[in-house]
């Protein structure tokens, strides 16, 4: 459960009802009448949760996947994976501990793991620069993918970030430039990708890892090209406005999965990700198993055409005239060429 100190506003009632509820398990004597009570309080309690949490509005969903006991990467290497070999620099410039990658085991798969941390103590917040990661750390996610491709390893991607660090020495060190080649290293990368996003997908940041033949996302976690308040900065001059970018943004797992962004949304245990982080593992990990079991062995030809395809069918739709743009019923028909010659989609 979340700690007090880590309170969401909309979920007081839930912590009310919570408080009521231990104090009536926490009686030494309980009678008939208070067992009874304590039942229809726990009953009450599942349905609150569901009412709220199926309901979250886009930038609570946003509070939620910044949620600091939410869990991490480093909980999951912990729970999702046996034997985690960690490797460090990028033969360059230095190890950036924003982005932790290394060797790791999923139940019979070898795989390489590269996922964002950004650290739970200020101590490690400041090590791990809160997730935003330099050029080094892309630099060294990529270096350690080819390494799994070599051995014909598969990658797992957990992205947390909510940008790419957008100091003076990051793009001195060419920040954009490292992100744009990890994303095409990662595009034609011979080895099965499965990226999930775990808390925040912010920016470039979470694109620079985010290239793969499948790509999910947690429930309550959110995925946009920029964060609410950097949308409401740009477009209403304000951050007061941020809960009006996340609604215009779509980030959120049910838009994305509509718009066929992400593959696939795995459902979070009831209250969020960070009342349960050992029943959150639990489903990571049987999606994981899933997709590695589908995509580990596919012929390597094919497996990148299919990633290819995928990317290439986000951003296409279609356009038509609107009603007072519509041609009259009797038209002369046009020959068969030039009707196939117009354009009926647009792809991005």
């Amino acid at each position: 459960m979340a700690g007090t100190s880590h309170r969401l506003s909309f979920e007081r009632p839930i912590y009310e009802l919570e408080a009521r509820l231990e104090k009536l398990e926490a009686k030494p004597q309980q009678t008939p009448e208070v067992r009874n009570e304590i039942r229809r309080l726990r009953r009450e309690l599942i349905e609150l949760k569901k009412k709220i949490y199926g309901h979250l509005k886009p930038w609570q969903t946003v509070e939620v996947a910044r949620h600091p006991d939410r869990p991490m990467t480093t909980d999951y290497l912990e729970l999702v994976f046996d034997e985690f070999i960690e490797l460090h620099g990028d033969k360059c410039f230095g190890d950036d501990r924003a982005i932790r990658t290394g060797w790791a085991k999923l139940d019979t798969y070898r795989v390489m793991v590269v996922g964002h941390q950004k650290g739970r103590t200020l101590q490690e917040r400041s090590t791990c620069n809160y997730g935003f990661a330099h050029p080094e750390g892309y630099r060294k996610a990529i270096g350690k993918m080819r390494l799994a491709a070599k051995f014909h390893m598969p990658v797992i991607c957990l992205i947390d970030t909510g940008g790419a660090h957008p100091g003076i020495g990051a793009e001195e060190r060419g920040q954009a430039q490292v992100i744009a080649n990890s994303m095409f290293e990662m595009s034609r990368l011979p080895t099965p990708i499965i990226c999930v996003v775990i808390g925040e997908g912010g920016s470039g940041g979470a694109l620079g890892i985010g290239v793969g033949d499948r790509v999910s996302m947690l429930e309550h976690a959110y995925y946009s090209v920029i964060s609410p308040e950097g949308c409401a900065g740009i477009l209403w001059k304000s951050h007061t406005f941020k809960e009006q970018a996340a609604e215009a943004l779509k980030m959120t797992s049910k838009d994305l999965l509509k718009l066929g962004v992400v593959d696939d949304v795995i459902r979070e245990p009831l209250g969020g990700a960070h009342r349960d982080h050992h029943r959150m593992a639990s489903k990571l990990k049987l999606h994981l198993r899933n997709y590695l079991r589908e995509l580990v062995g596919r012929p390597i030809d094919q497996l990148l055409q299919e990633r290819y395809e995928k990317f290439r069918r986000m951003g296409v739709f279609l356009e038509s005239a609107g009603p007072e743009q519509q041609a009259p019923a009797e038209q002369p028909q046009q020959p068969e060429a030039e009707k196939a010659a117009q354009p009926v989609a647009v792809d991005l």
